[in-house]
């Protein structure tokens, strides 16, 4: 979804800018005849790009400079000045780009110039053929950027979806609460599979990997060798499992048609409960409250998300969710779901026309196991997403990485993690030898509250907050002893962007 948040404002950068106004390490905003377009100084260099993130539109201009690079301040994408690639997701598609020179005292931007074409790769050191297993984050970050970098063997994207990839952050988000349209869901057209030589395949489930042999083995019998594969298989909904937990209006929201079979009830639903305080069930709360139904949580705890984000944070979202209606019911679990209502452990007896779970999920690893693949609660990678199979990569949600920051292993269920990692194993297929050191970030979105987090911090012993949650403008720092493991951040954009990039130079304690 590309939404241009940004008009033609500003001057037009192709009749000049004074030399003079333009400092180093600024940003002019302003537009190339009627493009909306950042002039940027940058270690004495001049970069024209433009001036609205691929993602979601973002405007670049409030994002961070760092080295020769450009990052937006909503969800973290990263472009090149000098190429303007978007060389980190979530954007996948590159800034345009001009050419600027010096002439007179000013700094004139001129013609467009066009993506250079990636160089030619050595065929004999390339992989014969590459089979993705896995259509969400990482496998479609996976498959674009093997084109990207001039990969021109076989690609085989194989999907157990019934969908060609897709943003799922916004299932919970926009399009359930009904303020994002269905054609931005899609992250590329059934066309762009086909033009670039991508055998994107849906409703395709694999069975076996051989890695003696290089072959995957789908449900149907067929068999499909591999040069190099990667494991993207990401994770599956937990269930509940009591009494009228079947019943057709009880739901998990994970994939697009979980999502539209939701959609297609709303006509007839008045009330709804959701089960768990997770992101997920909360962010369905409120697309849920958006769209007009009176909504019950039902949770464990004693206030949301407090495991991960503390309790400041927590009380903040509880107080949020309960100014635009929400009803709490916390300290409690569902001991039976009937036709009509939901039945608490505590007794008490919620109406319910629909019923919509969040209760975590579980990483997808029976493939890997089955395989004899080194685990650790997921795939064991190394610093390149290479298990220890030859030739197998794994990245996304099964993946647990040895994290730079920590000198820890992680594994994290975050989407621009995955797709991060389906970057980075795709340069590895290709020989380039990348570590993945990039920081996990994720963010959720409350109506219009959006918290940030980068880091992972599954454990600490402190924590300190600058500024106020419930005025939803505060950074709050998680600390294990004197090492900093993660930030969050409400209506500070730029502060975590800054804590990002403390967190890459930030060695183990």
């Amino acid at each position: 979804m590309t939404e241009n948040s940004s008009s033609a404002a500003g001057p037009d950068l192709a009749q000049g800018v004074p030399l003079e106004s333009i400092v180093e390490g600024g940003i002019v905003t302003g537009h190339v005849r009627g493009d909306p377009a950042l002039l940027v100084c940058q270690g004495g260099e001049l970069f024209a790009v433009g001036a609205t993130c691929t993602h979601y539109g973002a405007p670049l201009a409030t994002g961070l400079l760092v080295g020769d690079t450009i990052r937006c301040p909503w969800h973290h994408a990263c472009f090149s000045l000098r190429t303007g690639q978007a060389v980190r997701p979530p954007a996948l598609d590159s800034l345009k780009r001009w050419r600027v020179e010096r002439r007179d005292g000013q700094a004139i931007v001129g013609e467009e110039v066009q993506a250079a074409r990636p160089p030619a790769l050595a065929a004999a050191q390339m992989p014969e053929s590459v089979v993705i297993i896995g259509g969400g984050a990482a496998g479609n970050a996976a498959a674009l950027t093997l084109r990207r970098e001039g990969y021109e063997g076989p690609v085989t994207l194989l999907s157990a979806d019934t969908s060609l990839p897709y943003d799922r952050p916004n299932l919970s988000k926009d399009y359930l609460a009904g303020t994002a349209q269905a054609d931005w869901l899609p992250l590329r057209s059934p066309g762009y599979y086909a033009d670039h030589h991508i055998d994107a395949r849906c409703d395709q489930r694999v069975v076996r990997i051989e890695p003696a042999a290089k072959t995957v083995t789908l449900a149907n019998g067929s068999q499909i060798g591999y040069g190099a594969l990667l494991l993207a298989t990401g994770a599956e909904p937990v269930r509940l499992t009591v009494p009228g937990a079947s019943l057709p209006h009880v739901f998990v929201l994970r994939s697009l048609a979980d999502c539209e079979a939701v959609i297609a009830r709303l006509g007839t639903v008045r009330q709804c409960v959701v089960v768990g305080a997770s992101f997920i069930g909360l962010e369905v709360a409120a697309s849920l409250r958006t769209r007009g139904l009176e909504v019950h949580v039902v949770a464990p705890e004693a206030r949301p998300m407090e495991r991960v984000l503390g309790a400041e944070l927590g009380d903040m979202v509880k107080a949020l969710h309960e100014s635009h209606g929400v009803r709490f019911h916390l300290g409690a679990t569902v001991t039976e779901i009937r036709s009509d209502r939901v039945t608490l452990s505590t007794g008490t007896e919620l109406p319910a026309d629909l019923v919509v779970t969040g209760v975590g999920v579980r990483p997808d690893v029976a493939l890997a196991q089955d395989a004899g693949l080194t685990m650790d609660r997921g795939a064991v990678v190394d610093e390149y997403l290479r298990t220890s199979a030859p030739a197998i990569y794994a990245a996304g949600d099964i993946a647990r990485w040895p994290d730079p920051g920590t000198g820890e292993r992680i594994r994290v269920e975050h989407w621009v993690v995955a797709e991060r990692q389906g970057v980075v194993a795709a340069q590895n297929m290709l020989g380039q030898q990348q570590r993945f050191a990039a920081v996990p970030f994720f963010w959720s979105q409350h109506y219009d509250i959006a918290i940030n987090y980068v880091g992972h911090a599954e454990r600490w012993d402190r924590i300190d907050i600058d500024g106020d949650p419930g005025s939803h403008d505060c950074m709050v720092t998680y600390w294990r002893g004197n090492q900093r493991l993660a930030v969050a951040t409400v209506g500070r954009d730029l502060a975590s962007l800054r804590a990002e990039v403390a967190l890459e130079q930030q060695t183990p304690a």
